[in-house]
């Protein structure tokens, strides 16, 4: 048997909208179900190398949970490329002064590292409190599992 393969003409981009609500949520277990969503691998029609995934937004990023000691011990790291420009902030210190780029990060790192993986973080929209500017698009709740 042969595996099939849709060709691009007969496969459609999912134009579904998903709503996650992050509150009290575990961060890896709530990235790893927001990738699933944004590459499509729970479509019938998942292709690798096509962009099958949905819209997926995240809110009340400020009050995802984290595990264990890794607030105080999971360190973000950066460097700006010049001499002296290495970075440090823990998860804590991050999460209160950038909530969204905590689930932004994890997300990214489940994602494909090329140009499709990037598209599909372009899909993602997280917002720190309860309020997003997507209504019209009539986001479908999806309830995040293990809390």
């Amino acid at each position: 048997m042969k595996t099939y393969l849709p060709k691009v003409d007969e496969l459609q981009r999912n134009q579904r909208w998903y709503l996650l609500d992050a509150e009290g949520a575990v961060l890896g277990r709530l990235a790893s179900q927001v990738a699933t969503l944004l590459m499509g691998k729970d479509q019938a029609c998942y292709t690798p190398f096509f962009d099958t995934g949905a819209f997926v937004i995240v809110v009340n990023a400020g009050k995802v949970r984290l595990t264990g000691r890794k607030l105080d011990q999971k360190l973000y790291r950066s460097h700006s490329g010049i001499p002296g420009g290495f970075k440090e902030i823990s998860a804590r210190d991050r999460l209160a002064r950038f909530p969204e780029k905590i689930i932004e990060d994890a997300v990214n790192g489940m994602l494909p590292k090329n140009r499709l993986g990037r598209a599909m973080a372009r899909k993602l929209k997280v917002y720190g409190g309860k309020d997003h500017r997507h209504q019209a698009q009539k986001p479908i709740p999806v309830e995040v599992g293990n809390r």
